[in-house]
């Protein structure tokens, strides 16, 4: 296969009809009647979902800021990148990382990349995420800084090599998706020479995000 054919395509098949199941907090679940042409009917409950970032923080020594964050689903406080959902109306996705990177590590960056896309759960949600590379970091004054609750009022923040932080995903250690995807895409990014990274608003094959605040 010719590299250019490698690619995700973007195929939409008739939905027939969609049921709202459940309408949450943040999320919905919703059930869609799908007319798969020859293979026929089929209903698939999914997860409809914002979309997210993430952030890949590098200060000049190749250190990368983690976070532990209690997770409720898993029962555990992961360690991971920082990271927010896309919810805000009109926000241009590198605006909501510059966002959450102030929110949740008290930094700033001055130079941004597209590091990597992917779907956490592509056959039960709807999420589509985008890793970025911010670079030039600084420290946000202190009384500009966010004030955190819920699960962020006590969350812990740390620089790490980033050769430990793949060796964390590598062992087994550490287990959130973004880092995994992050710090892999980081690593071989490094190992270009950064060649690989694209634009802060590269083309992005995203799904319709709902449940957008106003």
């Amino acid at each position: 296969m010719a590299d250019q054919a490698l690619a995700d395509l973007r195929a939409e098949r008739p939905v027939l009809a969609t049921h709202e199941r459940f309408e949450g907090k943040v999320w919905n679940v919703a059930s869609d009647e799908v007319d798969l042409g020859d293979a026929g009917e089929v209903t698939r409950d999914y997860l409809r979902h914002t979309g997210a970032v993430v952030i890949i923080a590098m200060d000049e020594a190749d250190r990368v800021y983690l976070v532990r964050q209690y997770r409720h689903p898993v029962s555990a406080e992961c360690w991971e990148p920082p990271a927010g959902l896309l919810d805000l109306a009109g926000e241009a996705p590198v605006d909501a990382a510059r966002r959450e990177l102030h929110e949740e590590a008290d930094l700033t960056a001055s130079v941004w990349h597209t590091l990597v896309d992917y779907y956490p759960s592509g056959g039960s949600s709807s999420e589509a995420v985008r890793v970025f590379l911010a670079r030039g970091i600084g420290e946000v004054p202190a009384d500009e800084r966010h004030e955190r609750t819920d699960e962020e009022q006590d969350m812990l923040g740390a620089w790490v090599a980033l050769d430990d932080a793949v060796d964390a995903v590598m062992d087994g250690r550490i287990h959130a998706s973004s880092a995994v995807a992050g710090f892999l895409a980081a690593d071989h990014a490094r190992r270009s020479g950064y060649a690989t990274l694209r634009a802060p608003d590269a083309p992005w094959m995203r799904p319709e995000a709902t449940r957008l605040r106003r």
